[in-house]
């Protein structure tokens, strides 16, 4: 059956996926393909029921199909698809959105994380009429193409594409400095600081692997975004009401004039928001200058996704939970790699976290790039074959969900002692 739908796929569409890291590059193997799912498990096409670790890539929350998301969708989608006029439902998102996050001032909805990261960037442009942007090694936000860099000669400077089809003027826009790194941020504003627009940061790096802000870094960029007359932007489209009912920014205590939203809000329908300082977002066509629009944008049943998803976040107050989970989880797996005489170190927020191969502290894209990838091939594979599903590549995070049971976590312990056993013997 997967062979069959491996091939089929492959035959019209490129590398058989609508989106590159399901075609199982990274790890190698044949991809699965989904059937159904429900709360913590996936269930493939060839008959297997994983416990999922991707969720997604981070919408889940709340698990697979949860009852109120349903629900919503359902009674959204029998009163009509697309309306392409507002609805009172995306005055309330936005509502909401504004009081959980109290920078956003002003929300524009849009499809998805990269639309909304693609307008942060066009209004931090037209709001200080500078062309320039910094963003950090490793840090994603979106296939736009000025942020489909990578950096250049030295360790921070101009950065060159990292994509074909971008254009060499567009990336030499972009400036490119290391995460957890002021000094890098320094030599290039000494430089540049003139003509940038913005800076734009994963507040917590979620996009290769896990990697924490250190202390004073994200405050350092708020200084400094301030000092040379940028806007900062904090890309939250993963971080945003996973670590709280929020954003990261609530915990952290640095307001960005911008944010970008994503994932979580959408419940797992496609969705993104941006938003920020009120002189900053009205700027935005119909008001300003500054151009976006979109057909979908506020969509009925993504809103309806996103709202039933937020409220039930806002009832159950899981955070807690999640993180006693997750701390269990990955505490059971440092015990069985060090018996095991197996270096691994695993970066955890909340109910997120990362595995690397190796003895050294993440800090940067240049540690990942240190690790030992293929020991993460090796366990990936393994785990599958146990019923676990991590993410297939060793430069995702995995998540919890509500819906990661007891039981769950048990059985993925033991997954991951019969995976690393198979490492060393």
């Amino acid at each position: 059956m997967t062979t069959d739908l491996q091939q089929r796929a492959e035959q019209v569409m490129p590398g058989g996926v609508n989106s590159p890291v399901r075609a199982f590059r990274s790890v190698g193997g044949s991809p699965i393909y989904a059937k159904q799912a429900s709360g913590a498990e996936l269930e493939t096409t060839d008959g297997r029921r994983l416990i999922d670790y991707c969720m997604s890539f981070g919408p889940l929350i709340l698990g697979h199909a949860h009852p109120s998301v349903v629900e919503a969708v359902q009674e959204a989608v029998a009163r009509g698809a697309s309306y392409a006029v507002t609805t009172e439902a995306e005055i309330e998102m936005a509502e909401l959105i504004r009081a959980a996050i109290p920078s956003m001032e002003r929300v524009r909805l849009v499809s998805s994380g990269t639309e909304a990261c693609m307008t942060a960037i066009r209004v931090a442009r037209g709001f200080t009429g500078r062309e320039k942007v910094l963003k950090f090694s490793g840090c994603y936000h979106g296939h736009v193409d000025c942020m489909l860099v990578k950096a250049g000669s030295g360790v921070a400077g101009i950065a060159s594409a990292s994509s074909a089809g971008v254009p060499v003027g567009c990336a030499g826009n972009t400036l490119v400095a290391r995460y957890n790194h002021l000094e890098d941020v320094d030599a290039l504003l000494d430089e540049h600081g003139a003509d940038l627009a913005g800076i734009v940061v994963e507040p917590v790096a979620a996009n290769v692997g896990l990697i924490l802000p250190e202390p004073g870094f994200l405050e350092g960029l708020r200084m400094r975004a301030d000092r040379v007359g940028a806007l900062l932007i904090f890309d939250e489209v993963i971080n945003g009401f996973r670590f709280g009912f929020g954003g990261y920014q609530n915990q952290c205590g640095v307001s960005p004039d911008v944010t970008c939203l994503g994932k979580i809000i959408g419940g797992g329908m496609p969705v993104g928001a941006v938003g920020g300082r009120a002189d900053v977002m009205e700027r935005l066509a119909p008001l300003g200058d500054v151009y976006q629009a979109g057909t979908l944008s506020g969509n009925p049943v993504s809103v309806a996704a996103g709202l039933a998803t937020l409220r039930t976040l806002r009832e159950l107050a899981p955070y807690a939970a999640l993180e006693r989970a997750t701390a269990h989880l990955v505490s059971a797996i440092q015990i069985a790699a060090s018996r095991r005489g197996i270096p691994v170190v695993i970066p955890t927020l909340g109910s997120v976290f990362s595995v690397f191969f190796g003895e050294t502290a993440v800090r940067d894209f240049d540690d990942v790039m240190r690790t030992d990838k293929d020991r993460y091939v090796r366990v990936f594979h393994a785990l599958l074959r146990h019923g676990v599903y991590m993410p297939p590549s060793p430069f995702e995070v995995s998540f919890l969900s509500v819906a990661h049971s007891e039981a769950h976590v048990q059985k993925t312990v033991a997954a991951w002692e019969a995976a690393l056993e198979d490492l060393v013997s």
